[in-house]
């Protein structure tokens, strides 16, 4: 006969991140009604604004997944014995998802308005914006489980190579902008965004999730030199670096496997093919799982 195996501080710790989870999720609920400048259930349910409750939805999961990889990692007896510190290195996790996002939409897509666009029910938009939140999520999290900061020293690694990852966000954006440039007669991609293409919407979202993947493998299988920062920066560079070759080559050629008689730039920029565009978002999502199930120690 077998047994439950939990003891009372796997509930208490279940209980607690909850309670944490719910906290800032209040929060938010908060901001994103100050933002919609009406009440949430109005904005959703009476003008079923499917955009808003992607973008809703996947902030609540990213909240939940953080907060759970925190007290999974730290242990619940660590956050016990340290509860101020623990409390503000969950902060400071969620604090630089947000900050995250900030670059991502003032920074990286500086031309298109994420935000209004949402509120204006442009579900591909929500999917732009949700999936660069899932993005820095991992991002974050892949940071936090290779420094495991202790002091300011460790935070300063951190910081700095948040930012030169950000750099390689904005640089993997720049190089699809230009190739959607090169093959569709100069046309902006961040101006396509504004005509509510789903397609493309999802596969910038698949695309930026196995970016941020590939980079937690890279982060996952660099060591960490301590306070030694041109070296823990150098190490970023060519780790991550390598994932992101690996994550295109090894996703191109699926794709080439998957569909090798079907022209997916035609079908997503220009016929609004979300099926293939949902193919080519698992590709990328399942290849940057795959580098972490490979290269992570």
């Amino acid at each position: 006969m077998t047994y439950l195996s939990l003891q009372n501080i796997n509930f208490f710790a279940i209980f607690s991140s909850f309670i944490v989870i719910c906290l800032v999720v209040t929060i938010l609920r908060l901001l994103v009604q100050h933002r919609a400048k009406q009440e949430l259930q109005e904005e959703l349910a009476k003008r079923d604004n499917f955009a808003l409750g992607i973008s809703y939805a996947c902030q609540i999961s990213v909240i939940a997944f953080s907060v759970a990889y925190f007290f999974e990692d730290i242990k619940f007896s660590t956050a016990l014995a340290q509860p101020i510190q623990s409390s503000v290195m969950l902060l400071l996790l969620l604090a630089f998802v947000a900050f995250g996002q900030y670059i991502h939409r003032k920074w990286i897509l500086y031309q298109f308005n994420e935000e209004q666009a949402i509120l204006k029910q442009n579900i591909c938009a929500a999917l732009v914006d949700s999936g660069m939140l899932i993005a820095n999520g991992i991002l974050v999290l892949g940071l936090y489980h290779w420094v495991h900061p202790k002091g300011i020293s460790d935070l300063l690694v951190v910081s700095l190579s948040f930012l030169l990852l950000q750099g390689l966000f904005a640089l993997d954006s720049k190089l699809r902008e230009s190739r959607f440039a090169r093959v569709n007669q100069g046309a902006s991609l961040q101006q396509n965004f504004n005509l509510a293409n789903t397609s493309i919407g999802i596969r910038y979202a698949g695309k930026t999730i196995g970016l941020s993947l590939a980079i937690y493998a890279g982060l996952h299988s660099a060591p960490y030199h301590g306070a030694m920062i041109v070296e823990n920066l150098f190490s970023v560079v060519l780790h991550c670096g390598l994932m992101w070759a690996l994550l295109y080559v090894s996703s191109y050629l699926l794709l080439y496997v998957s569909l090798p008689k079907v022209d997916i730039g035609l079908e997503v920029d220009h016929q609004d093919n979300i099926g293939i565009a949902c193919i080519e978002f698992a590709v990328f999502a399942s290849i940057g799982y795959l580098l972490i199930s490979t290269f992570s120690v």
